[in-house]
């Protein structure tokens, strides 16, 4: 098991005697964010398969955790990024050791370049959200959380690829938690999953346009698409600004950084939003996030955010 056990934590101050709000620390995970669940998994197993090789196209949070992953389990890395992934996030996966190529303006063409050096037979690509194993991965999520808060009525999570998402359906239908109430949060401007859901099966946005950039996946996974429906669920499309404001109060309270990915969430709960009206025991997936800095959130408060 390359990831831990994460602590599920009350938030500090919103919690009130009728509704409690908790924290699932995602982001305490080795590489910054909940993807190394997933990841892990597969490198896990790719690693028994006789697999020498793993290849990954993420300018972020999967590559991190692809790099991190490779490096515990015994496995070679290359993390193919576009030339829009910041070099201080590229230097952090070079750090781990990991070969990192840049290659495209955008992440398709990085991924066509991934596909493509891992068509050896010693290669495993690693999707960043659509595999089933990697679902099975992030599941694990859930089975902590039963645990610590079995009264658990609503789950909060961020939606970019839909991995995540997919990972706590998976972990809730293991478990026959089909009372428990999903809130899937999305910022305008990287709204695939509320697209989907609207048109009834995946499509392709035109743009990504927000400051959640992990949430930047131009089309959804189908299987979360697909299967969404066996729960009571909403769907919230918030600002950025409302993701920013998530990030920068989340830091006050915590004392912790995340990505405006992560923030539009936690929102959800600083907004007292309508979503959450009538639960008693609300746990926010807080996933992380590494490309965030101190000096940016500092900017973010500074302007009131």
């Amino acid at each position: 098991m390359l990831h831990i056990r994460t602590p599920l934590i009350l938030h500090p101050t919103l919690s009130s005697a009728t509704r409690r709000i908790w924290l699932k620390l995602e982001n305490l995970q080795p590489g910054g964010s909940f993807k190394i669940r997933g990841i892990g998994l597969l490198c896990s197993q790719a690693m028994a398969q006789g697999k020498r090789k793993v290849v990954c196209p993420s300018g972020g949070n999967a590559g991190l955790a692809t790099a991190v992953a490779a490096t515990r389990v015994g496995l070679q890395a290359c993390v193919v990024v576009p030339n829009t992934t910041p070099e201080a996030t590229r230097d952090r996966i070079r750090r781990t050791g990991a070969q990192v190529i840049v290659h495209g303006k955008v992440w398709d063409e990085a991924n066509q370049r991934a596909q493509a050096l891992a068509s050896a037979a010693d290669s495993e690509y690693v999707p960043a959200f659509d595999h089933p194993v990697l679902w099975e991965g992030h599941s694990s999520m859930v089975d902590e959380i039963l645990e610590d808060c079995p009264q658990v009525d609503v789950l909060v999570t961020s939606v970019g690829g839909g991995g995540l998402l997919a990972g706590l359906l998976v972990g809730l239908l293991r478990h026959d938690r089909r009372d428990c109430r999903i809130v899937a949060c999305e910022t305008r401007g990287a709204a695939s999953f509320a697209a989907a859901l609207q048109a009834g099966h995946p499509v392709r946005l035109g743009k990504i346009d927000s400051v959640a950039t992990s949430l930047g996946a131009s089309q959804v996974a189908a299987w979360p698409v697909e299967h969404i429906g066996e729960f009571t669920h909403e769907c919230l499309v918030l600002s950025d600004d409302d993701a920013i404001m998530g990030v920068v109060r989340f830091a006050n309270d915590l004392r912790q950084l995340v990505e405006p990915a992560c923030g539009v969430s936690l929102a959800t709960a600083y907004l007292d939003h309508p979503a959450l009206a009538g639960a008693h025991d609300v746990v926010i997936i807080v996933c992380g996030g590494v490309s965030i800095s101190a000096q940016r959130v500092a900017g973010w408060a500074s302007l009131g955010a």
